[in-house]
């Protein structure tokens, strides 16, 4: 039998499973460190993995449903013995679905969930209210562990305030029962009164020549009182 060479099919098979387990190695590597904050991966029949087995681009990787480009778009992590979310948590507000249930949560995660302007399904333990309250979500079901707060409501449409943005600015949503309000192009500073763009280069003269003047008059106290010892 003729010997085989080394660009032989047999031979590149090797190459191509060691490839391949490097490039897998790779992505397990990159993923956000809130996808691997709990131990495990997402479980088959929960909400987070059926709704990443809906589009066949989404993958499910430790904790977390990611696109091709590595976005969070769901987030279980559902009995992970968190009192709360940890602060990588911010990484998956871009998560169209997060699963927190079977967790001791403290109560008010308003804040928590700043800059979630995506999120659509949060499951929650029982006893923890959903963000922003009964007003921010469209439904709120209540099962008999825990609870879903669906819908997240654009409250810059339902305040009926129409002062409540400067003239200049514009309301934004800025997560569940959140609400910022972003200056005009062109404007800025206190209630975005003031036209024209920011000057940093008048910005940071301003700070170095204060911080110039502030050593100048350190310097001078130090030197007199070491004449006058």
């Amino acid at each position: 039998m003729a010997p085989r060479g080394p660009g032989s099919p047999s031979n590149l098979v090797p190459w191509a499973a060691a490839v391949l387990l490097v490039v897998g190695a790779k992505r397990a590597l990159a993923l956000p460190e809130i996808c691997i904050q709990c131990p495990g991966s997402v479980r088959n029949l929960s909400e987070v993995a059926l709704y990443c087995k809906q589009t066949p681009e989404l993958m499910l990787q430790a904790r977390c449903c990611l696109n091709q480009k590595g976005t969070i778009l769901g987030l279980d992590l559902q009995n992970c013995s968190l009192k709360d979310p940890g602060p990588d948590f911010p990484q998956a507000h871009t998560a169209v679905i997060i699963d927190l249930q079977a967790n001791p949560l403290k109560d008010d995660l308003a804040n928590i969930f700043r800059g979630f302007t995506q999120l659509q399904t949060l499951i929650l333990p029982q006893d923890v209210s959903c963000p922003g309250g009964i007003n921010a979500w469209n439904t709120v079901t209540f099962y008999m562990n825990n609870q879903t707060c669906q819908g997240q409501r654009n409250l810059c449409n339902s305040t009926g305030d129409q002062e409540m943005c400067p003239e200049n600015g514009s309301c934004v949503p800025d997560g569940p029962g959140l609400l910022q309000c972003v200056c005009a192009d062109g404007f800025h500073g206190y209630k975005c009164m003031r036209q024209g763009s920011f000057s940093l280069l008048m910005f940071f003269g301003i700070l170095g020549s204060t911080t110039l003047s502030v050593s100048i008059l350190l310097w001078g106290t130090q030197r007199r009182k070491a004449k006058a010892s």
